[in-house]
């Protein structure tokens, strides 16, 4: 999720190239400077034994001039996708999705059952998203065109995919949403964890991102455990990057995780509070401050960037109201 109060120099930065980074076991990152700013969202590229390539979470479709440009600089074209791993279907992560598979038609999209139907008819969702983004949709995420339905292969939890001979594990981790999976591969020692494992920009904090409608922290929580189950050697996060140190970043996520949801509990029995929105912007300001104490005042903007602050509070505020209306 992005913060729309966050698009400063967003707009006029468009136009900015992607940059690569290898990571070893024959894969790499293409960082799409989302809204003119680093490792906000990155491109898994994998290489596949015959020429080809796979993209995990191809992200945004505005942004697919800036996965061109990486793409070349690791010698690839979109031609040369042959599949793409989705870990969930949010904007920030999957609507480019459909604009490749129109220029490379034998690519096939792995996505879970609940996030399926959606990538073949996007309508529901772009309408759910348009109310929170308005005239920030197209700068954001571009154009959500539809995956013909003989592209998609749907995955679940014990599913094993294979592109080029590459094998992948699939595990199912709702907690941050209904959709989420995550890939294995036991030859690598990689996990792709999309947004189970948080965010972490740059060795900063790993923390936790909660936008409505699916937050479920105990979900969460069985989620990282499932993901440890692998025993992975590094794991790679969407919001941004490979992270071998996997025991005390998760650790240091659940932590989070539990700190956040414990403070919008105690704010939605606040009175002092004459809003939800106020409540949103409380939240806010201190989450920011403590991410930018430990980092610094520019590292701390990616990160709101990223994540959408204030969006984590509505995210953990409906995942307290579901619970107490049991």
């Amino acid at each position: 999720m992005t913060d729309t109060g966050s698009l400063r120099e967003d707009r006029r930065s468009a136009a900015a190239t992607a940059a690569t980074h290898g990571i070893g076991g024959g894969a790499a990152i293409v960082d799409l400077h989302h809204v003119g700013r680093r490792t906000i969202i990155g491109v898994g590229v994998l290489e596949l034994p015959d020429g080809g390539i796979a993209l995990v979470d191809p992200g945004p479709e505005a942004r697919l001039d800036a996965l061109r440009a990486g793409l070349g600089e690791l010698g690839h074209t979109l031609q040369d996708v042959r599949a793409i791993l989705l870990t969930h279907i949010h904007l920030d992560h999957a609507t480019a999705a459909g604009a490749i598979v129109r220029e490379a038609p034998r690519t096939a999209v792995h996505v879970h059952a609940v996030g399926a139907p959606h990538m073949a008819d996007p309508s529901r969702l772009l309408a759910s998203a348009g109310r929170i983004y308005g005239d920030a949709m197209a700068t954001l995420w571009g154009d959500f065109l539809p995956v013909p339905r003989a592209s998609l292969r749907v995955v679940d939890e014990g599913d094993t995919v294979a592109p080029g001979g590459r094998r992948f594990e699939v595990a199912y981790v709702p907690g941050h949403a209904k959709h989420h999976v995550a890939y294995y591969e036991a030859a690598t020692g990689t996990a792709w964890v999309g947004d189970v494992g948080g965010i972490r920009i740059r060795g900063g904090p790993a923390m936790p991102v909660t936008p409505p409608p699916d937050i479920d922290v105990e979900l969460w929580r069985a989620s990282m455990d499932r993901v440890m189950a692998w025993g992975p050697e590094r794991i790679v996060a969407t919001h941004f990057g490979p992270y071998d140190d996997v025991d005390a970043h998760f650790g240091e996520l659940s932590w989070r995780l539990g700190a956040w949801a414990g403070w919008v509990r105690e704010s939605l029995r606040n009175t002092a509070f004459a809003s939800d929105a106020e409540r949103a912007r409380a939240f806010s300001d201190w989450v920011a401050e403590r991410v930018t104490r430990k980092t610094s005042e520019r590292h701390g903007e990616c990160y709101a960037v990223a994540s959408g602050f204030r969006d984590s509070w509505w995210g953990l505020a409906r995942y307290w109201r579901k619970r107490e209306a049991r």
